[in-house]
């Protein structure tokens, strides 16, 4: 097996890939069998960001804060639960945005893409799905839409649904909602497409965030789910992501 090791820029987790690569050895990117973020979740969605391109596997080992998507190591053999890790497809969201300019931006999210509001004032946001207006006006701090994998994140935070990884659905999940006030999201096909329109976009200016990249000023923003850049990210089999998704809603 031929491994790529990277790291966040934290000093355990640099100590950490070292060590790594003083004993399994380093190889570029684009030749290694499996990339190795090492670092937290963050890093981890940083890394899917980077290298999706080269469509290799990810095993992510956690020396972050979380850590919830990664792998903890301790003394076994990394080559040895790769043989045996399950494998879990991370299919981002494709979202695309304009702002009040009407300049375009491109990006995806392995997690979520949340709108939110850039001042004081609360933003009021227009939601369609499939082109059809199911809220005219959504009173809010703001509003994402989440991925399964990322479910369990700043959605779970929200008070959203938290999503089995198979279950092909989206969840939709306000940011405290002041009207309508008892409205907690919604779950959405991963095939729908959604829409958000700022309203009063110049008066009540808004934010779009795509995992870790913003872009300011928005009135607009389009969300659907692509396999364009699916990742392939691997488990320990005796920690799945199935079992920490699920293990996660009986955690109090």
């Amino acid at each position: 097996m031929k491994f790529y090791f990277t790291s966040s820029n934290s000093t355990t987790a640099i100590k950490a890939k070292n060590k790594f690569i003083k004993k399994y050895g380093q190889t570029k990117a684009e030749k290694a069998d499996y990339l190795i973020p090492i670092g937290g979740d963050g890093f981890l969605l940083k890394s899917l960001h980077d290298y999706n391109n080269l469509k290799k596997p990810f095993f992510g080992i956690n020396y972050g804060s979380i850590g919830f998507l990664m792998n903890t190591i301790k003394k076994q053999n990394i080559q040895d639960i790769i043989k045996n890790a399950k494998k879990t497809e991370f299919k981002p969201l494709k979202m695309q945005a304009i702002n009040l300019s009407g300049k375009k931006f491109k990006s995806i999210a392995y997690n979520e893409v949340s709108l939110m509001r850039q001042t004081h004032l609360a933003t009021k946001i227009k939601i369609k799905i499939n082109k059809t207006t199911r809220m005219n006006e959504l009173i809010c701090d703001g509003v994402l839409v989440s991925t399964s994998a990322g479910s369990t994140a700043y959605n779970l935070s929200a008070h959203g649904s938290i999503l089995p990884l198979n279950s092909k659905l989206l969840a939709l999940t306000p940011i405290s909602a002041f009207r309508p006030r008892r409205w907690k999201g919604a779950l959405i096909n991963e095939n729908d497409s959604i829409e958000f329109k700022v309203v009063y976009s110049k008066q009540r200016p808004a934010s779009v965030t795509a995992d870790n990249i913003e872009f300011r000023n928005i009135k607009s923003v389009k969300v659907h789910s692509s396999e364009e850049k699916s990742c392939e990210v691997l488990y320990d089999s005796n920690h799945s992501m199935e079992d920490k998704i699920l293990n996660e809603q009986f955690d109090f």
